[in-house]
């Protein structure tokens, strides 16, 4: 057991490290960092466990940081376990170095998850726990692992955190352990200013363990952990009543703790004295980046605790793998990343089907297929047709997670951060649906899926305004614009950070579900359609092996020699253009070549002779969306057209809403007509 006076030292060399990270960007949070020491210090040096030679063990403990802006806190503290040197930190927020000013995921230097938008980091810990139980369930608890997550007072306040506790409380995640450090203080005001609620009593009331200490207390800071670890039926919440900017003082060496300023800018701009700050907390002003020699020694002897705890577990697994063999073979392939040869080509799809009714086909294959996947729904599985999955298994309860549905509830924006969660564990798939109009609640947690480039797949039904009766607010015309941006953004790796596919047909969907489980290293948004698509025609006889062309985002699905116009869509607006195709021949003798588009990203990544080959230049170019036509700007070019919807919706049946702005053969033929002079 480690005695408080190293305990204590070891914090305020994390306070001496964070602060002056932040003094030497000249940008940054020491406050938050400077009163969190004190909990991730016990946490690293007594309770999580993990490989120090090996960060990406399967079942290591996670730690998920919610609050981004405290980087600080956690780079000093890898710092210390020798994840980064110190010239590193020396470089916080600089261009080039692996100490961003909020954390980016890189589990080899121990950062779990990229966090930033607060409230998300914590809520992805609760869908590490989930993946945790799932495999438990499935393999046996030889395996298990707790999952800790750091949340601050934006955090809590953050309405993502409503539907994070609620979650984790009803699923009973007893290995979830949640740090509230609660300091009073936020970015421009006292919390005070803002809030009276009773943190407390609302997580009683979502079936918490709840326990609240002096989070500066070494002491009380072990005992709640050692708590949380005994708990069996629930997740733990340990509110700690911490001091924003812990040691700070003035010039004058008078305490300058607790101070609003100090959340978010350099202590020498705050008001405090940075040289002053260092001394009082026992470092060198003139050389604050060094690691105290006894808390070096603390970090060595855990590393070395460490070493024999996880040679150990590696120990029992080992057996295990020798007493289960097919168990065995099993667990390898889920952290495999790999999927099972699935004959997408044999899946029989009823023709002329809604899009989400091809996407529960597959989904109904998926889950008797692929033993690791988890299907997830914001209350809509029987709409979003992710009923296709359920129907095949059963969903997660209290204590229960032998089946791979999560009845997510109506929280869109949590449900897909959980996802995130989930894919950052590591060792299973997932997917999880809901109505495309929804997807402006999920954008934060797809963008940050973007950005850790994880696989997480998203079922959008109900893709335009078609969805008809229900009116405007259930039918989306700009959302198709806004999620195909992300197929425009590259990520850090130069790839399009977002695969986005809209389906024509049933087949096409089969197609598009193979492309999305392929994609193992970006999310995959599936956009479906909610009324009945006719099957684009089988020109070869064989729609599969046409369809399967959507691997290059667009293809031709009607050819023309010397074409008089090209004619693009994406989803059911391409039926609509074959219908438009045959008016063109039969009235006017023109040559039509028809394009189906599911994914533009694809298509701008093929060589410049296939994008030739299918949208040729100096050729009249017709485009058709049910959303705004910048949706298919990219692909019409600056000679072309599109016909779009520039409004929102109304409240009618779709085909009255077809007639009435103009998505019928009948009216698409006469704009084109119009479009090319005739």
């Amino acid at each position: 057991m480690n005695d408080f006076k190293t305990l204590n030292a070891a914090a305020d060399n994390i306070r001496i490290l964070a602060a002056s990270m932040v003094e030497k960007a000249k940008s940054g949070h020491p406050g938050g960092a400077m009163g969190g020491a004190d909990f991730i210090n016990v946490l690293f040096t007594e309770f999580l466990v993990h490989d120090p030679d090996n960060p990406a063990w399967s079942n290591r403990d996670r730690f998920f940081l919610d609050p981004g802006h405290m980087s600080p806190m956690l780079y000093a503290t890898l710092a210390l376990t020798g994840k980064y040197e110190m010239n590193e930190l020396a470089q916080f927020r600089q261009w080039g170095s692996p100490t961003p000013g909020h954390p980016e995921v890189d589990v080899r230097r121990g950062v779990e998850n990229t966090s930033g938008p607060l409230g998300q980091g914590h809520t992805m810990g609760v869908g590490a726990a989930i993946a945790e139980r799932f495999l438990a369930a499935r393999f046996g608890e030889w395996l298990s692992h707790k999952t800790y997550a750091f949340i601050s007072d934006g955090g809590i306040q953050e309405e993502i955190s409503q539907g994070a506790g609620r979650l984790a409380g009803y699923l009973g995640l007893s290995n979830y352990i949640l740090f509230y450090d609660s300091n009073g203080v936020q970015l421009s005001t006292k919390t005070e200013a803002v809030t009276v609620e009773d943190t407390a009593k609302k997580y009683e009331s979502w079936g918490w363990n709840v326990i609240s200490i002096d989070g500066n207390n070494a002491q009380q800071i072990r005992e709640a952990l050692t708590q949380a670890h005994a708990e069996t039926r629930r997740p733990t919440i340990i509110i700690g009543k911490t001091i924003m900017g812990k040691g700070a003082v003035k010039d004058d060496g008078s305490n300058y703790e607790g101070q609003t300023a100090t959340h978010g800018m350099p202590l020498g701009e705050a008001g405090a004295s940075f040289e002053k700050t260092i001394e009082n907390l026992g470092g060198n002003p003139a050389a604050p980046f060094c690691i105290f020699p006894e808390v070096e020694a603390l970090y060595a002897n855990r590393a070395d605790e460490l070493r024999k705890i996880v040679t150990e577990k590696y120990a029992v697994q080992e057996n295990w793998e020798k007493e289960n063999p097919a168990l065995a073979a099993k667990w390898e392939q889920f952290f495999s990343e790999k999927i099972p040869n699935i004959n997408f080509a044999a899946i029989e799809q009823k023709p002329d089907q809604a899009t989400r009714t091809a996407s529960a086909t597959i989904l109904g294959v998926l889950a008797k297929q692929i033993e690791n996947m988890i299907v997830a729904s914001a209350d809509l599985a029987n709409s979003d047709k992710t009923d296709g999955f359920l129907k095949n298994t059963h969903a997660f309860k209290n204590g229960d997670f032998s089946g791979a549905f999560l009845q997510a509830g109506v929280c869109e924006l949590t449900m897909a951060t959980v996802m995130n969660g989930i894919a950052l564990h590591g060792g299973l798939i997932c997917a999880c649906g809901t109505f495309f109009v929804f997807s402006d609640y999920m954008k934060p947690a797809v963008r940050l899926a973007a950005l850790q480039q994880l696989p997480v797949k998203y079922i959008w039904t109900h893709d335009a305004f078609r969805v008809g009766e229900d009116g405007p607010t259930h039918q989306p015309v700009e959302q198709e614009a806004q999620i195909r941006l992300m197929e425009q953004l590259k990520n850090h790796h130069g790839k399009n950070s977002m695969l986005v596919l809209r389906p024509a047909d049933v087949v096409e969907t089969t197609v598009a579900w193979k492309l999305a489980l392929e994609n193992t290293d970006t999310p995959t948004g599936l956009i479906l359609s909610r009324q009945n698509i006719k099957n684009l025609p089988a020109n070869s006889g064989n729609r599969y092996q046409e369809a399967l062309q959507s691997e290059k985002g667009a293809y031709i699905v009607q050819k023309a020699e010397s074409p008089d116009v090209i004619l693009v869509a994406n989803g059911s607006e391409v039926a609509t253009l074959v219908e438009a195709a045959v008016l063109l021949s039969e009235r006017n003798r023109l040559n039509v070549q028809i394009v189906s588009a599911p994914s533009e990203g694809l298509f701008f990544n093929q060589a410049a002779d296939y994008q030739q080959e299918v949208i040729p230049a100096n050729t009249p170019v017709f485009g058709l969306t049910a959303g705004l036509p910048s949706t298919l700007a990219r692909l019409v070019g600056k000679n072309g057209t599109v016909q779009g919807l520039g409004h929102f919706g109304f409240s009618a049946p779709f085909k009255v809403l077809d007639e009435k702005f103009g998505f019928t053969a009948e009216t698409v033929y006469r704009n084109i007509i119009r479009f090319l002079g005739k």
